[in-house]
């Protein structure tokens, strides 16, 4: 069955089905699944600033992967770790197969591993062996010829490989004091449901983002935030990291054991919380990330 053109789309739809995998390519492509939540959002904003104008297209899921791939470079260029995205030689290769075994070993591949690929070897592998596109749809959304996807996906399949035999025991840093202290704080109030004492921490023109659902602005509404995490059960807040920043873990009580569910992030101006960002129902942002409970 061919692919709908773009006007014939419930595109509200097609957005939300499709936004998990959008955020996986992101986020592998930035290195982040934070960093990749941003540039899926800016993606999307011009995904439907450009509904007005865009000439008709087929392959809806393709355009979106486009923009999104190109999102991904912006980002990546205003971070100034822009790479040579075409390679001086195109050399005409066999995308080999890969058993399942490669396959899966590929997909679990943690972020930080990702960005030791060069842009172009990162963007084909993805698009490829993670989600599962075909050489064609990967030469349109990449916009190279066929000949350089194939050198790229062989580079980038053959470095990881690579990468795979290196012992992984490099140490992680763990949390500042200053960061440990503030998000117990926050943590402790909140598991015992103090809200009154965590709206006496935050700042008065406070910022919230409830992540694919509403932002909030001022004490007045976030504190409608905290209402409704009273009426509720299925969280217990843990102190941690996500990708290697301060975050807040969220666990279900009712699953020992289990990963969390999502996470919160927190940033303070003149020891005021500023801002919060809560990804409860953006829940696939938490899929490939690196959490890790403090110990301290």
């Amino acid at each position: 069955m061919a692919p709908e053109p773009l006007a014939t789309v419930d595109i509200e739809a097609l957005l939300a089905r499709m936004r998990p995998k959008l955020h996986r390519y992101c986020a592998r492509m930035v290195g982040s699944v934070i960093d990749g939540e941003d540039v899926l959002q800016d993606a999307l904003i011009k995904a439907m600033g450009a509904l007005q104008s865009v000439t008709p297209v087929v392959n809806t899921e393709g355009w979106l992967f486009r923009i999104a791939h190109n999102t991904a470079l912006d980002f990546l260029r205003r971070r100034n770790r822009q790479e040579a995205l075409h390679s001086a030689e195109e050399v005409e290769m066999i995308a080999d197969q890969l058993d399942d075994l490669e396959s899966r070993q590929i997909a679990a591949t943690s972020l930080r591993t990702f960005m030791r690929l060069s842009v172009a070897q990162r963007s084909s592998v993805i698009l490829m062996d993670v989600l599962g596109c075909s050489l064609a749809e990967v030469c349109g959304i990449m916009d190279f010829s066929l000949p350089a996807v194939k050198a790229a996906l062989h580079r980038g399949r053959t470095q990881l490989r690579e990468f795979a035999e290196e012992p992984d025991d490099a140490p992680q840093p763990g949390l500042s004091e200053a960061d440990r202290t503030r998000l117990n704080a926050y943590v402790g109030h909140f598991n015992a449901r103090d809200f009154d004492a965590i709206r006496a921490m935050i700042a008065d023109d406070v910022r919230l983002e409830l992540v694919n659902r509403t932002r909030l602005k001022g004490k007045a509404e976030v504190s409608r935030y905290f209402g409704n995490y009273s009426k509720i059960s299925d969280w217990h807040l843990v102190t941690g990291q996500v990708d290697g920043r301060p975050a807040i873990l969220v666990f279900d009580p009712n699953e020992p054991g289990g990963r969390p569910k999502y996470f919160m992030l927190l940033n303070w101006s003149a020891d005021k919380l500023a801002t919060i960002r809560d990804f409860r129902h953006a829940a696939y942002v938490i899929d490939a990330a690196e959490c890790v409970v403090d110990k301290g």
